[in-house]
């Protein structure tokens, strides 16, 4: 305790940093681990002996855990809370696409910062306010959060976003959605209109649903 009757920093011993992890889902970050009284020599210790997984800079997750199904997903849900996965990395989880993305679609809203983010590879989107709040889903990805666009609002950036993603993977990602979904038409102009590309997505719509 200090002079306050308060617990001194960095009291916290092995046994009780991973408890402390475990009561958190298994993640903390430096800072919060710090400020739940673990001393940042404890926490290197545990990096360095295995017993802590390094997810990115500065966030940590017990080696004890299952492996993450998506590592990736779950790193940039806790790193970029505000973030919302977008485009190819969107169209691969709602499985409209073959494309393996090979980093991390995420948009921001316009005026954001980008954050700092070493790992996973991050590709930053700045949307304007109406479309970055509108079709945003929230799914369970490793038992966490991860704040997704909709399938339906998924296509409309991408026509709007054509030229940077390539229009093949657009038109693929159409056809795999009259394929493998119950097209919601109405959604789809809807999310058209509002990224303002209804009359570009209109005569594949019409040719291919």
């Amino acid at each position: 305790m200090n002079r306050r009757g308060f617990p001194g920093r960095g009291t916290k011993g092995t046994d009780e940093t991973k408890g402390l992890f475990r009561r958190h889902g298994g993640f903390l970050s430096t800072t919060e681990a710090i400020r739940l009284g673990v001393h940042p020599r404890t926490l290197y210790g545990l990096r360095d002996a295995r017993e802590l997984e390094p997810m990115g800079r500065g966030l940590y997750r017990l080696s004890e855990l299952s492996p993450l199904d998506n590592p990736d997903l779950v790193t940039v849900s806790l790193r970029i809370p505000t973030g919302v996965v977008c485009l190819i990395s969107a169209l691969s989880f709602h499985d409209l696409t073959t494309e393996i993305p090979h980093q991390v679609y995420v948009a921001l809203a316009r005026g954001s910062e980008r954050p700092r983010i070493a790992h996973p590879p991050v590709r930053f989107f700045w949307f304007g306010e109406s479309t970055f709040e509108h079709g945003v889903e929230t799914h369970k990805v490793d038992g966490f959060p991860l704040r997704i666009y909709s399938a339906e609002k998924t296509l409309a950036d991408c026509f709007k976003f054509r030229n940077r993603i390539g229009k093949d993977t657009v038109i693929e990602a159409l056809k795999l959605y009259r394929e493998r979904r119950r097209p919601k038409v109405d959604d789809l102009v809807k999310f058209a209109r509002l990224c303002r590309v209804e009359r570009i997505m209109r005569p594949y719509l019409e040719a291919l649903l």
